[in-house]
């Protein structure tokens, strides 16, 4: 009868063995001390295909600003934002303001000049008429001189006037010389004006589409101001930006896949058209323009663009996933594996391929076991569980 209390006891104590046991159990295989489950994979060599990224703007080439030369007030805009213009179409018209009268002015100036001209050539053709005879006579005078039939003062008199007469003559072309040079001034002049009043009218200097209205009917503008904005819709391309890091390899010429923002799931061919030589150093990144092989229909300028530039592969390189490399105590590297231990290696990385993979230069040997995924962050003292894939919690 007595032995029923020490059975009892002897039950709960077994009881709580067994609760604390599984306690412990829960503790360390699913609890804060359980092992960190993981997924690795071994170091080995394959081929790369590296890709630049970049996000950019779609922008235009050639675009032209068409507005007067000199200062004026618009009479008239004969386009909209969105047409479409040929080549030596009228776009707008500036007010002539005193243009006419100026070129009327010129005209007659001009007019006047060359009625200068002819008389200066007519007195010209008077003077040379009197220095032909002045001279016949000189001569006359001075072979009645030499013969003595004539006083020598008269035979001087004579020289005396067809010198005089050769005097009159050079006067006369000098006279002339400087009415065709009034001419020629006013009939510059005249030109002048005359484009003046042409360039009011402002023509279409490529066939391309209107972008902007800048200037409205009555409204004035200053020499160079545009009236109306042009592009050549064939000439659009992205202003592309590169990481600086990244961006090794980007050349001229490279294959391009564009992938515009109002049409995510379309990706448009084209290349490498041009690289600038100033990088832009608050950003940290390189500038590439990359010129479409056909334009889409319907781009907008200002459009937003995901640029990605395939580069020639790299053949029989070390590589790892890009999920493998971590951040530990300000390096980039590894967490390696060897079944016991956790030991991370810092790493000098090199090209990043478009399937993930990354190019080990330096910190690893082919046949190495590194971390990949793991369900928490490790670290040198982390028990780890290789699993072959980790699942979220809650998933």
């Amino acid at each position: 009868m007595m032995k029923l209390p020490i059975n009892r006891n002897l039950g709960f104590l077994l009881a709580g063995i067994a609760l604390v046991a599984g306690l412990v159990w829960v503790v360390v295989r699913s609890g804060p001390l359980a092992p960190i489950r993981a997924t690795v994979t071994t170091l080995g060599r394959a081929d790369i295909a590296p890709i630049l990224f970049g996000v950019g703007v779609v922008e235009a080439r050639r675009s032209y600003l068409v507005g007067p030369i000199a200062a004026g007030r618009v009479k008239q805009v004969y386009v909209d934002v969105g047409d479409t213009v040929r080549v030596g179409q009228l776009l707008a018209e500036m007010e002539p303001v005193d243009l006419d009268q100026r070129l009327a002015s010129s005209a007659a100036a001009a007019i006047r000049a060359k009625s200068a001209v002819d008389t200066a050539l007519a007195q010209l053709m008077d003077s040379q008429s009197r220095y032909q005879v002045s001279t016949a006579n000189a001569l006359r005078y001075d072979d009645l001189g030499r013969k003595g039939f004539v006083s020598s003062s008269v035979t001087e008199g004579k020289a005396q006037e067809a010198k005089s007469a050769e005097a009159q003559v050079a006067a006369a072309n000098a006279s002339v010389a400087s009415a065709r040079q009034d001419l020629l001034r006013l009939s510059s002049e005249r030109e002048a004006v005359g484009q003046l009043r042409a360039n009011i009218r402002l023509f279409a200097p490529i066939d391309g589409v209107v972008t902007a209205r800048d200037a409205e009917p009555g409204s004035t503008v200053i020499a160079g101001q545009g009236v109306v904005k042009l592009i050549a819709p064939d000439s659009l391309w992205v202003k592309t930006r590169l990481d600086q890091k990244r961006s090794v390899g980007l050349q001229t010429g490279l294959a391009a896949e564009i992938a515009l923002r109002s049409r995510p799931g379309m990706q448009i061919r084209g290349k490498v058209a041009r690289i600038e030589l100033l990088s832009d150093s608050v950003t940290e990144e390189r500038i590439a323009l990359v010129a479409f092989d056909t334009p889409p229909a319907g781009v907008s300028v200002g459009e937003m663009a995901e640029v990605t530039l395939q580069r020639p592969p790299v053949k029989n390189v070390l590589v790892l996933p890009n999920a493998a490399l971590r951040t530990h105590g300000g390096e980039t590297g590894v967490w390696l594996y060897n079944g016991d231990t956790l030991t991370f290696a810092p790493v000098k990385q090199g090209v990043t391929g478009g399937d993930g993979k990354v190019q080990i230069l330096e910190g690893l040997k082919e046949g190495d076991t590194v971390i990949v995924h793991s369900e928490r962050e490790v670290n040198e003292r982390s028990r780890v569980k290789v699993v072959s894939a980790v699942v979220a919690a809650g998933s």
